[in-house]
């Protein structure tokens, strides 16, 4: 007990000289010993690495998880070393919905028919956002993150730790010199009358006294020295150290970006896919000449349904050619026609197809070994083939 309230007693000492000369220093009335100017370079570039690191490491949070408060339930999961829920993706829960909805309004009309076309790819584009968030978790946020409570919490500490070194040398330099000038006070006024012996004595005696205390702190300056230079060359290596953490926080920036780019190939090719089943050309849109948007305003219902991609050259008939000689000569059957209404305008991607206006009436029909995906429309006399989703056929 009496071991422990000593200790007690000096960590308060300790702890009392280095608020003193905190404060001192502070308001301009003690010395401060500098650091060099490569320790101090490599400190701010340990700052700058730690504050870039935070930011990066939130919007990264942010672009892989949009939902503030999964991000807050992922978090806790983390703090408690529990394992984070499956969480559906935005993606999946759209593909259940538009299924179900076929499934409610009629799987075997186009509308019906789409919704599961597109809700099989949204399903693909899900799973695959689900595989990026897993990889890019893995390769490129555990090592942001290990760097911030691994190393850098190690830097830090020593920090403080190499601070409190410097306040207490600089508290023993400061003791020091105010010993060496009581010292040489002492030595140089005497504080009674020279023709006294006794004077002699007692002066004397307080120059041996501050003597001992010179002596006392120059001793103590040179442990803090030692301690101070120790402690700031574990300091540097580990600042130095930071140049290994860029190697590695580069090396995992390649891989997110190695699977931010499979991740967005895979929606494209999905994309892709989904846009041929579909029947469309991807980024040419009826009406306009430019691909990039679909127009944004209009002022009859024609015109609002009338704007649909084109449809693939080489769906239907099996070869196109063989298509196109054969269609003209080709009579419709006796039984099996019936009328359509078109949904969208369609424009004929060569003279095999037949161009369509929204909201007319065909007729259409359908040939022995075609694509169940189109059907030979006719209007007059004029024929050719059409796709199905373009249609809602009548009877």
């Amino acid at each position: 007990m009496d071991f422990n309230m000593k200790k007690l007693a000096s960590d308060a000492g300790i702890f009392f000289t280095r608020a003193v000369q905190f404060t001192e220093e502070k308001f301009g009335q003690a010395e401060k010993t500098e650091l060099d100017a490569h320790f101090e370079n490599l400190l701010a570039r340990a700052d700058s690495t730690k504050n870039w690191t935070e930011k990066i490491l939130r919007q990264t949070e942010v672009l892989l998880q949009p939902n503030p408060s999964a991000r807050v339930e992922e978090f806790l999961y983390e703090k408690l070393d529990r394992k984070v829920p499956s969480r559906v993706t935005n993606g999946e829960l759209l593909a259940q919905y538009m299924a179900e909805a076929a499934s409610e309004l009629g799987p075997t009309a186009p509308y019906g028919k789409t919704l599961i076309k597109v809700a099989e790819a949204e399903k693909r584009l899900g799973a695959a956002e689900r595989d990026f968030i897993h990889t890019a978790s893995i390769n490129f946020l555990t090592p942001l993150r290990n760097f911030l409570e691994g190393d850098w919490k190690t830097i830090s500490k020593e920090r403080r730790l190499l601070q409190n070194r410097r306040l207490d040398l600089d508290a023993c330099k400061a003791r020091l010199k105010k010993a060496k000038a009581a010292e040489a006070k002492a030595t140089t006024v005497p504080d009674f009358q020279e023709t006294r012996p006794r004077n002699y004595i007692l002066s004397a005696s307080a120059s041996a006294l501050w003597n001992d205390e010179v002596e006392k702190a120059e001793q103590e300056l040179r442990v803090a020295q030692t301690e101070f230079d120790r402690q700031a060359e574990v300091t540097r290596l580990l600042l130095e150290g930071i140049s290994s953490t860029h190697v590695n926080h580069l090396r995992c920036l390649h891989e997110f970006v190695e699977s931010q780019t499979t991740y967005y190939a895979q929606c494209y090719r999905h994309l892709l896919d989904l846009q041929k089943q579909l029947g469309r050309f991807p980024g040419t849109f009826v009406g306009t000449t430019e691909p990039a948007s679909l127009p944004l305003s209009s002022t009859s219902p024609t015109t609002t349904a009338a704007t649909m991609p084109l449809g693939p050259s080489g769906a239907g008939l099996v070869p196109r050619g063989e298509a196109a000689l054969c269609l003209e000569e080709v009579a419709p059957p006796a039984s099996g026609t019936r009328k359509a209404r078109v949904l969208y305008d369609y424009e004929a991607a060569d003279s095999s197809e037949l161009a369509l206006l929204a909201d007319e009436l065909i007729t259409v029909y359908s040939l022995p070994g075609m694509d169940p995906d189109w059907l030979i429309g006719e209007r007059g006399n004029k024929k050719g083939k059409v796709p199905v989703t373009y249609l809602e056929l009548l009877s």
